[in-house]
């Protein structure tokens, strides 16, 4: 068994190879911010301006397709939506996808 020289230089180069990984891996983490997370927080940052801005009046779409109006915005995280005549649920406010229509603040 005869060991070639490719062999043997192949087997000394571990730390250099590594180093000529190095700016691949930081590549691939700096593409993968810039079109997955950052978008995703900024989008999830809108969603929660939304839902804090909500109010009486204001005509919602939630996550399950129910549209309806708020009647009463809850401290504790819940909004009440009249999807009917007379007919009010209470929904979480992160569940309220789109906010159709805003009423105007009252003066």
């Amino acid at each position: 068994m005869i060991v070639t020289p490719a062999f043997a230089q192949a087997a000394g180069g571990g730390g250099n190879a590594l180093l000529m990984q190095l700016p691949f891996f930081i590549l691939i983490f700096a593409i993968f911010y810039l079109l997955l997370i950052r978008p995703q927080r900024k989008k999830m940052k809108e969603h929660q301006a939304m839902v804090e801005a909500l109010r009486r009046g204001d005509q919602v779409i939630t996550q399950g397709g129910v549209v309806g109006k708020v009647t009463k915005v809850r401290e504790d995280g819940e909004v009440e939506i009249e999807i009917a005549e007379g007919v009010n649920v209470r929904v979480i406010k992160n569940t309220i996808q789109t906010v159709l229509s805003k009423t105007e603040p009252a003066n």
